[in-house]
């Protein structure tokens, strides 16, 4: 129990992990359109999305050629920290952008989403 719980922990521990978590407790995204959110990398986006997943905070599903992320609400720290952090950073500026820019994005408008299409 403690080393899943120092897992989480460590997880949490970065600014860009908290606003994926922010964007996934609205509706679930793809890479894609994570990363045009955050205008990170997609290997950065990627790398962040597996320290949540093995940390049993996230879960993902293939969708064709996309992989997409949501919560993971069977787990136990996950549902805990979704309803805490629900009201958490609601004010931050960073993050109501963040969740402003994730209800604007759409894989089927995003150019390395097209891409994959063809």
């Amino acid at each position: 129990m403690l080393k899943a719980a120092e897992k989480v922990f460590k997880a949490l521990a970065d600014k860009n992990r908290l606003r994926i978590l922010k964007m996934l407790q609205r509706k679930p995204m793809c890479v894609c359109e994570i990363r045009e959110v955050l205008g990170l990398a997609q290997p950065t986006v990627s790398k962040h999305l597996k320290i949540l997943k093995d940390a049993g905070i996230i879960e993902d599903w293939q969708d064709g050629l996309w992989t997409n992320y949501q919560l993971k609400p069977q787990n136990i720290y996950a549902k805990k920290i979704a309803a805490s952090m629900e009201g958490w950073l609601n004010e931050d500026g960073c993050i109501t952008q963040d969740l402003t820019a994730a209800k604007k994005a759409s894989r089927l408008k995003l150019y390395c989403c097209r891409k994959r299409e063809k």
